[in-house]
């Protein structure tokens, strides 16, 4: 897989619910063209989207499946025949997918990301290879709903313990026994024994398969109430890790309610009317008084005012807001009314496009997840035939008696439940996932977040990573004297206005002058820009440009020298004749970047300065910023060797740029961040992580969020197995029971959702 194929279409784990907002269909959440979408309500985990997949894979013409775990959702793309017997052949295994309307307009974002040469699933037009035995069957979203039957249930089992306990041996006592025990199995186990039915004539030992075995054993040898007893243990804790589990997955599910569903917009006649957001046209002007939320994306046209941005950036300081300044959906207006312009619908802005990022995040498989999912499909079955032995081989060679160990190995069944162990992985991901969103930290996959530990270099580009980004041109001097100034000036703006550099965008800011007309444009990659004006060929670029022209010269190296020791960035106007003007632009370190640099070094990740600038203003920056491994004067295809130079000396290492000129280098480091993504598409299509708010402390955070989910992980994994290992032990060659053994799988449950759920307060 390339690295530009992973992340828009990774959708297939246990991910973050997404909940609609004014329509059924959840942000982010779009069939492909052509494609029928459907809910099912039972589908929010990996090995539910394994089921499916195995049914669907008898039924001819499906063209592509795209599974939303997190939104419990399902597009099929196939003729009408096919998606008919695809409902069918889901339905025969206790599915209930339910038809979805889609809105009329969707999100528009390709959420490309990156394949590191790690393993993602690509889950979009075609299967997984992972046939896990684990099969959750959780309930509906209503509570009330869906735990009344079960308290039914644990009451009658409850009751059929007292008649056992009371009753003796009476023949009326033992009929009550055994009607209140069957009645509490109705109640709480329909479900269960519906597809643990379906699993079992498949050959699927899965958890349902597995309750369903050990229940009717213990019933079929007297064992009526625990029978009754174990079923609505199981079904209660079920329902419990499924309430647990989705506060992790909707953690992210709270910035939904942060854009305002009504909008305040201009009419034609100029007054201004409330209108759904969802509704407002693209170009429309909405008005937003002090101490609103912005409903939509937009760019300012009337009003000065400072703007909350923490729900889309993390940061917690109000950005100063203008004319031609751009607003984001879900912040908050605090000083003064403002007036925009929209520029995105209301399923397309930022903030929709940073839930659509989360919940494909949470739709990639981390390494430890895969790790135990395939520990889980070998698990279970080890532990059925172990079960097996003992009913079957305990008896001729331990001289058990047969009940007695036909006993034990149903306790063994109970016992071979991997639910704490699968659970275990993705609830800690989603978590990290979700709280790394809240710090304006959008990581694009469990992947990512866990390489972010391995990490021992962090290359950084200078402008508007290091720096503020936002040069200002502190010089204007021209070189050859017989030429007119004025003129020489709007050559010079004519270029840097077709430019989108940064240098050359503070020059033509700096000019601010209508520029000549220029044709015959052309970028020249790390070096500047050219064109023709007046029919006269012109170069506006660097240091480095001039010495490839053969331009530069003594006079010229030193004034160039005396400019680039003071940490100024020199862009040089020339002709064929030679050099005619000479422009030094100045940045400025961000007050931030020092503090993360020294963070870096804390955690023991070496960070390198990569830039196109000459040596000696990036040596400057970079002794400014505490950085020591600096290089200067690099082409985008230099920093891409760079970072291979760096690959083999320190291991791995990230890329920490804009997304765009930095390409190369970025789809090459193990992890690329992109520093600024609130505004910016390309950066949150090109990297791996984006960093909304240009804060460079983000880039330890992370390095530290992810060593903290990798030792959550382990210490769930660890839970999980020592707890199933003691009652192994205990089964064997004590008293465990099959109550007790429903305990302590809902006991490591809740251990390590509850471990998990720790990190969304990190």
């Amino acid at each position: 897989m390339t690295k530009t194929e992973a992340i828009g279409c990774c959708d297939s784990t246990c991910g973050g619910g997404v909940p609609a907002v004014a329509s059924p269909v959840p942000a982010g959440v779009e069939p492909a063209l052509g494609a029928t979408l459907f809910r099912i309500r039972t589908m929010d985990c990996a090995l539910e989207e394994a089921q499916i997949r195995q049914a669907l894979g008898s039924v001819a013409d499906i063209q592509g499946l795209r599974f939303q775990l997190g939104a419990r959702t399902l597009a099929i793309t196939a003729p009408a025949v096919a998606v008919a017997q695809a409902l069918e052949a889901m339905r025969r295994i206790g599915f209930d997918p339910q038809p979805v309307t889609t809105p009329g307009a969707k999100v528009v974002w390709n959420g490309h990301g990156h394949d590191h040469g790690h393993a993602h699933d690509h889950d979009h037009d075609h299967d997984h290879d992972h046939d896990h035995d684990h099969d959750h069957d959780h309930p509906p979203a209503s509570a009330s709903a869906g735990l009344r039957p079960l308290l039914i249930a644990l009451a009658l089992a409850l009751a059929a313990e007292a008649v056992a306990v009371l009753g003796g041996h009476a023949t009326v006592g033992k009929g009550i026994e055994m009607a209140l025990a069957l009645a509490a199995i109705g109640f709480a186990g329909f479900d269960t024994y519906s597809k643990g039915f379906v699993a079992l004539r498949r050959g699927r030992l899965n958890i349902n398969a597995l309750m369903t075995v050990a229940v009717t054993g213990a019933f079929l040898i007297g064992r009526w109430p625990e029978a009754a007893t174990v079923m609505a243990l199981y079904a209660i804790a079920e329902l419990i890790e499924a309430r647990s589990v989705d506060r992790a997955r909707n953690a992210i599910e709270r910035l939904l309610d942060l854009a305002p569903q009504q909008a305040d917009v201009r009419q034609a006649d100029g007054n201004w009317k409330l209108a759904a957001a969802a509704d407002v046209p693209l170009h429309a002007i909405v008005r937003i008084r002090p101490g609103e939320r912005v409903p939509l994306d937009g760019i300012v046209t009337t009003g000065t005012s400072a703007i909350d941005e923490a729900s889309v950036t993390g940061e917690s300081i109000p950005v100063d807001k203008t004319v031609g300044d751009a607003v984001f959906a879900g912040t908050i207006n605090q000083a003064a009314e403002l007036q925009f312009r929209v520029t995105a619908a209301a399923n397309n802005t930022m903030l929709a496009r940073i839930i659509q990022a989360v919940e494909r995040a949470q739709g990639t498989r981390a390494p430890t997840q895969r790790f135990v999912d395939r520990f889980a499909a070998i698990y279970t079955p080890a532990v059925f035939v172990v079960a097996l032995a003992v009913a079957v081989g305990a008896p001729w060679l331990l001289g058990w008696a047969w009940l007695a160990a036909l006993y034990k190995a149903l306790v063994l069944l109970v016992i071979a439940c991997p639910c704490a162990l699968v659970i275990s992985t993705p609830v800690t991901v989603v978590s990290a996932l979700a709280q790394a969103a809240r710090r304006g930290i959008l990581i694009k996959g469990g992947t990512y977040l866990e390489g972010a530990r391995k990490l021992r270099a962090v290359a950084l580009d200078k402008t508007g990573t290091v720096t503020e980004g936002m040069p200002r041109l502190v010089e204007f001097v021209a070189i050859d004297a017989r030429a007119d100034r004025s003129q020489l000036a709007i050559i010079a703006a004519g270029l840097a206005a077709r430019s989108d550099h940064p240098v050359s965008r503070a020059i033509a800011a700096g000019l601010n002058l209508d520029g000549a007309t220029v044709v015959d444009f052309k970028a020249l990659a790390g070096r500047g820009v050219q064109a023709s004006v007046a029919g006269r060929r012109y170069v506006l670029g660097n240091h480095r440009l001039i010495e490839e022209r053969g331009q530069c010269d003594p006079a010229l190296e030193a004034r160039l020298k005396a400019h680039e020791a003071a940490g100024r960035t020199v862009t040089l106007l020339a002709c064929d004749d030679g050099v005619l003007a000479l422009f030094a632009v100045a940045d400025t370190i961000k007050d931030s970047s020092r503090q993360a640099i020294a963070e870096l070094k804390a955690l023991g990740v070496v960070p390198v300065m990569l830039t196109g600038d000459n040596a000696a203003t990036a040596g400057t920056i970079a002794s400014q910023a505490g950085i020591d491994d600096v290089m200067g004067n690099l082409l985008p295809e230099d920093k891409l060797a760079a970072i291979r130079a760096l690959q083999q000396r320190h291991g791995a290492t990230a890329m920490a740029g804009d997304g765009i000129n930095d390409a190369p280098a970025l789809a090459h480091a193990d992890i690329g961040f992109a520093m600024g993504g609130a505004g910016s598409d390309t950066a949150m299509e090109a990297a791996d992580i984006v960093i909304m708010n240009d804060d460079l402390r983000r880039i330890p955070e992370t390095i530290r969020l992810s060593r903290k989910t990798r030792t959550v992980l382990w210490q769930n994994i660890t839970i999980a197995l020592g707890i199933k290992a003691a009652f192994l032990v205990l089964t064997l060659f004590g008293t465990a029971t099959m109550w007790m053994a429903v305990f302590a799988d809902l006991g490591a449950t809740l251990l390590v959702v509850a471990n998990g759920l720790r990190l969304l307060r990190s």
